[in-house]
């Protein structure tokens, strides 16, 4: 493993073998087109689902959820329905309750509609569609799973074993052929192949990590190092870890912009988002957020990107042109999961 600490940061990662990424272009119609839609977050302290009209800046909605209680919330495709896994009222590793249900939420409507019941407690926390079968893949930490839900029935359909407890959160390639899951308490990534539903590889990385992101080209996977401030870069050719990125602090929530340049990290114990340049592998700027920084999501036109700050109650929009907050948004107790709901 490299350490990325010399100042020729740009020759180590060309001697390394490291492809400058090229910036993959939005048609400007599919920018405008994508930029309507709602914000979802998920409010932990008061067990609701927030609904955001980003372009007002304003909470206009919430939705009780039926348990205790719901971390991450993942939209459908087409914009219509809401699935917040019901968690527990643990942390990660911690003893607490075991959840086993998802709540599906009519975004229209703005209430529970139905409830998946995964038969016996798992603490479901990170679901995410699939972008190739476009089923909804849910993290089942205490089955060392991936659960695979179909969402035109509601039924599991099957799941995938990480090989390691405590996989929390989940990132598809863009492909939709593998999986990759930060495992905290063991500090590993577990590789899952979706076609197979067998576990590829597990990757040892640090004591504890967290959260979990792909680039946008599938070429790096990306998890933060809990007791050290770095970022490390996986090779998914490989499946190693390829480098490490100095940060500013411990990291958390990461998201790839979509042109493909840039890596947003959530540096939660200095309120900062740290903003990676993955052409050189370096930190080329910090923006500061209000406190504890949680998880961060790019907006579909690349115009903007969301940050949940769980102390501050609020959720940071960040301009992504002038690289500061644009504005906070008041939302619930401990702001943590988002989505996007796409206008429909």
């Amino acid at each position: 493993m490299i350490s990325l600490k010399a100042s020729s940061a740009l020759l180590m990662v060309a001697a390394l073998g490291f492809p400058l990424l090229a910036a993959a272009p939005i048609a400007r119609s599919s920018r405008r087109s994508s930029s309507r839609g709602l914000l979802l977050v998920d409010n932990k302290g008061n067990h609701t689902l927030g609904i955001v009209d980003p372009h007002a800046g304003r909470e206009i909605a919430t939705i009780t959820e039926t348990g205790i209680r719901g971390h991450e919330v993942a939209a459908s495709p087409d914009g219509r329905t809401a699935y917040v896994p019901i968690y527990g009222n643990s942390g990660v590793g911690s003893p607490g309750t075991d959840g086993r249900t998802i709540d599906v939420i009519d975004l229209a409507s703005r209430r529970v509609v139905s409830t998946i019941d995964l038969g016996r407690p798992m603490r479901p926390h990170c679901a995410k569609f699939s972008p190739k079968d476009g089923r909804l893949y849910v993290s089942t930490e205490l089955a060392d799973s991936v659960t695979i839900i179909d969402p035109r029935t509601n039924q599991v359909v099957g799941s995938i074993p990480t090989g390691q407890p405590e996989s929390h959160m989940l990132a598809f390639t863009h492909d939709g052929r593998r999986i990759y899951t930060a495992n905290v308490g063991p500090g590993t990534v577990s590789v899952l192949d979706v076609a197979s539903r067998k576990t590829l590889k597990i990757i040892h990385v640090a004591k504890e990590v967290q959260r979990i992101s792909v680039s946008m080209d599938d070429r790096y996977a990306f998890t933060s190092d809990q007791k050290a401030p770095r970022l490390a870069v996986i090779d998914t050719a490989t499946n190693k870890v390829a480098c490490w990125v100095e940060l500013p602090g411990i990291g958390y929530g990461t998201a790839p912009t979509l042109n493909g340049r840039y890596l947003l990290v959530a540096v939660i114990n200095k309120n900062k988002v740290a903003v990676v340049d993955l052409r050189t592998m370096r930190v080329v700027r910090s923006i500061d957020v209000p406190a504890a920084p949680q998880e961060i999501l790019v907006r579909p036109d690349d115009r903007f990107a969301y940050v949940s700050c769980d102390r501050s109650r609020q959720v940071a929009e960040i301009d992504l042109r002038a690289w500061k907050v644009d504005k906070l948004i008041n939302t619930g107790p401990v702001t943590d999961g988002l989505a996007w709901a796409a206008a429909h």
